[in-house]
């Protein structure tokens, strides 16, 4: 894949993103607008929670980390691809059957897991209800990774980057349905989730026939190559089940102070804007790109895809950095206070927004370093970087939880995930110079950073100036737009000016994707 076909698909991945992302920012306004922060909505935080979890567990994190490259490499050589993934898909439906059985049966002791501050109030009655009808979105959700790491390492990427907007449009839907017939709206939202599972199954099964793949219903089989899959999957298994257990510790100290594991959600929304349209996207076009690089030995080519991923990426992500952390409470307030959500719950997701902030570079960077590692189907040593990561993460939370309050886990997980990024890119040092940033990315990623901090200057400055609109009901959007718009214009200037990007590359790809 050239760069320019590689920017291509990362931009096709990341409209695609980007539209889901809005529509997630519309469904939480909604929630919570309709809710608020009280126990409905922190049951709900809970319950959506752990089915993502356990996918990102079983399938992005583990399964496709392992299936993607080996299925890429039998696309590349034409070595019956189709039979390879049946018998994949045979095995994780069995897996995720039987694991969907037994979290139902097991529920209580699972919220108590995930949220021990809720045992003995109405929350945690609520996560248990809400987690036994939304849990199985997990099974439906976790096939349809599968199916999305086929189209992707064939190229093909827009129908699995389109398929979670069915999500939140459906959950828009059925908020809105309820709330115009007088229903209930939390229950509606819980019912919500497994049957958008179905839907995104069922586009992404569509998308795969199209895209010419055969997948045939057969039994499990633990045929050599099932085995080779579970040996490579084992440890990538483990090493998501390291960040799950970040995200676990997080939630299980915020559970102990009043809202709090309702303010963190909103603002891990937030960031997750530019982390799923900048980093998710980069690195699910970088893997299945590397792996083919290397199964035809191109070392320069490999090279090349990497620093280019890694500077469009930053080009991105470093400036969205810069907005989180100067200008939270505009972005927060405009987007989630009305209704039952509070002035002062948007003073608390803002604060965790800027400490988010300060680490969503770094989110990025494990994004476009980890492929690094998988193409080659090493998944050990992420594994021990993650349980590094994963120990200080966890002294951090629980022991700055006593004396800063909630705010800890959000400095915990940011802290760690640059001790991770730290440690993903001292490792890789082993594969040569295939695995290190070219000349050009070293050049142009610290004028990014000094265009960035003049657009954090001049946000800042039009923040204080655009203040008055910004507290106006019927304003207030219009105000953030032109404070958005202002920093746009002012970043990518003073980057073309500086040289730390073209514009006219990221036209050029914009034109492909």
């Amino acid at each position: 894949m050239k760069p320019i076909r590689l920017m291509s698909g990362f931009f096709t991945v990341g409209g695609w993103t980007l539209m889901s992302r809005v529509l997630g920012f519309i469904r939480d306004a909604m929630i919570l607008a309709y809710l608020g922060t009280g126990p409905l909505y922190q049951a709900y935080v809970v319950a959506f929670r752990l089915p993502n979890m356990f996918r990102r567990f079983f399938a992005e994190g583990a399964f496709n980390m392992a299936f993607v490259p080996m299925f890429s490499k039998k696309v590349e050589g034409g070595d019956d691809p189709d039979g390879f993934a049946s018998d994949a898909f045979a095995g994780l439906t069995t897996v995720l059957i039987a694991l969907t059985l037994v979290a139902m049966a097991a529920m209580p002791w699972l919220i108590y897991g995930i949220a021990s501050g809720f045992a003995g109030q109405e929350e945690f009655d609520l996560s248990v209800e809400f987690g036994r009808i939304a849990f199985p979105y997990v099974l439906f959700i976790s096939l349809a990774a599968l199916l999305s790491g086929m189209l992707n390492a064939s190229g093909r990427f827009a129908a699995a980057a389109a398929a979670p907007v069915l999500l939140n449009v459906l959950l828009i839907a059925a908020m809105a349905v309820a709330a115009t017939t007088g229903g209930d709206i939390a229950r509606a939202l819980i019912w919500g989730i497994p049957v958008a599972g179905v839907a995104q199954f069922g586009l992404l099964w569509i998308a795969v026939r199209r895209a010419g793949f055969r997948l045939s219903i057969r039994r499990p089989r633990l045929t050599p190559q099932m085995r080779n899959l579970v040996r490579v999957a084992i440890p990538a298994a483990l090493a998501g089940g390291v960040v799950q257990i970040n995200l676990l510790v997080g939630q299980q100290v915020a559970s102990y102070f009043d809202k709090a594991v309702g303010w963190l959600f909103a603002a891990d929304r937030l960031y997750q804007l530019p982390l799923g349209v900048v980093g998710i996207a980069v690195g699910v076009v970088l893997l299945p790109d590397l792996s083919r690089k290397l199964q035809s030995k191109d070392d320069t080519g490999a090279r090349i895809a990497l620093s280019r991923a890694g500077e469009i990426s930053l080009a991105l992500t470093i400036p969205a950095a810069f907005a989180l952390i100067v200008i939270p409470f505009p972005l927060v307030s405009v987007l989630f206070e009305r209704g039952a959500a509070t002035t002062d719950d948007s003073a608390a997701i803002a604060s965790a927004v800027a400490i988010y902030g300060l680490g969503l570079p770094a989110f990025v960077l494990q994004k476009i370093l980890q492929p690094l590692y998988f193409a080659r189907e090493d998944t050990r040593r992420p594994f021990h970087y993650a349980v590094v990561s994963m120990v200080i993460n966890a002294v951090l939370a629980i022991g700055l939880a006593p004396v800063i309050g909630w705010l800890a886990p959000a400095i915990a997980t940011t802290v760690a995930a640059w001790i991770m990024v730290l440690l993903l890119q001292t490792g890789a040092r082993q594969y040569g110079e295939v695995a290190r940033f070219d000349d050009r990315f070293r050049q142009r990623i610290w004028r990014m950073v000094v265009a960035s901090v003049v657009m954090a200057a001049a946000l800042w400055v039009s923040a204080a100036a655009l203040n008055p609109f910004l507290g106006l009901a019927w304003w207030r959007a219009l105000a953030l737009a032109v404070l958005i718009g202002i920093g746009m214009l002012v970043y990518f200037g003073s980057g073309q000016l500086f040289g730390a990007f073209r514009l006219s590359e990221f036209r050029a790809a914009l034109r492909r994707g």
